[in-house]
């Protein structure tokens, strides 16, 4: 027995077959409803149920853990309606016309950026590409049935391959074999594209972006689509890592800042190392964005990162005066093996 959703800002509704969560139904019908994870754990798809019941199979997701007191809110990535719903969500309009594909691909190209990350390009067959809004990921399809999430790292006009930053995890038995094992024109598998974090074109807001770590990616994918659409908006760039050595692109922001006036560009590291002579900012990255902006308000901001960075900004720039209807995030979550692992050595 399938359930009916409606959208109370728009009016339309889907369809929910029995034990899909709603993200999975909406998707399936061509809504977009906002996502990231897909795992309940980054908060991207969280919205407001007005009325009617969900069920989390898989038990209460992360993301709502913290929003206890928030009774009327749901994670739909995980939620699975018990009855008839009337929700409250920013659907992602954009989404609709990017049909989520299944395809083989071959690594063409790996090359090491710094020691713990690699640059993979991967080589679709040549009667397909994938269409991607800039900043959306892509699902490797492992042979045991596993998944493993990587953002798209390049723009949608440069679609005769895809671009990943792949960071080496330790206890990781994918990344592992990215940096041993794989050589160039591996065969894998892909889904894509995925996730609600991408560029709305559509805002004449000025743009923050916070990066850490390997979340350079996509606010990579989103800054070369801007600067090839010639977007006409302020957008300032700040990219949060521990020492030098992993800012591993560092040059090309600074090569943006030279080529596009509107763009500004503010690496801060948290622990920089004696022999990197470090003479930028230093501390968390979140603090680096409200240093430079104690008024948030009136941003588009998109953070990408891991997903305690996003947990703590999250609050610090409502503070400050930022709006939720126009923070977009992209969380990267270990796998669950791989937290496994993690959890065993500890």
């Amino acid at each position: 027995m399938g359930f009916r959703v409606r959208l109370e800002n728009s009016g339309r509704s889907f369809e929910v077959e029995a034990g899909e969560t709603l993200v999975e139904a909406a998707l399936r019908q061509g809504i977009g409803l906002p996502y990231g994870c897909r795992s309940g754990a980054c908060g991207a798809c969280i919205g407001t149920l007005l009325s009617g019941r969900v069920e989390y199979p898989g038990g209460l997701p992360p993301a709502l853990e913290k929003r206890r007191e928030a009774g009327d809110q749901a994670v739909f990535c995980q939620a699975v309606p018990a009855s008839d719903l009337v929700i409250q969500v920013r659907e992602v309009e954009q989404i609709e016309d990017v049909p989520v594909k299944t395809l083989p691909c071959r690594a063409q190209r790996l090359e090491r950026l710094s020691p713990d990350v690699m640059r993979v390009e991967l080589k679709l067959p040549d009667n397909e590409r994938l269409r991607f809004l800039a900043g959306q990921y892509i699902e490797f399809l492992l042979k045991d049935g596993r998944r493993r999430a990587f953002s798209i790292a390049n723009a949608p006009h440069r679609d005769d391959f895809i671009e990943l930053h792949i960071r080496h995890v330790s206890g990781g038995s994918f990344t592992g074999h990215v940096f041993d094992d794989m050589k160039a024109r591996t065969l894998l598998r892909i889904e894509g594209p995925l996730g609600a974090f991408f560029l709305r074109e559509d805002s004449d807001r000025p743009i923050l972006m916070m990066g850490g770590g390997t979340g350079f990616a996509p606010l990579k994918g989103m800054l070369e689509h801007a600067f090839h659409i010639g977007l006409q908006r302020p957008i300032h760039l700040f990219w949060g890592a521990r020492t030098r050595a992993d800012l591993y692109l560092h040059a090309l922001p600074l090569a943006w800042a030279r080529e596009h006036p509107g763009f500004t560009y503010t690496p801060v590291l948290s622990e920089p190392a004696p022999e990197d002579d470090w003479q930028g900012e230093t501390g968390l990255v979140t603090d680096a964005v409200v240093r430079h902006y104690p008024d948030l308000g009136g941003h588009d901001i998109y953070m990408s990162g891991p997903p305690v960075m996003i947990e703590e900004a999250t609050p610090l720039f409502v503070a400050h005066g930022a709006d939720m209807q126009h923070m977009y995030s992209d969380a990267f979550e270990f796998a669950q093996d791989v937290l496994d692992k993690i959890k065993a050595k500890a």
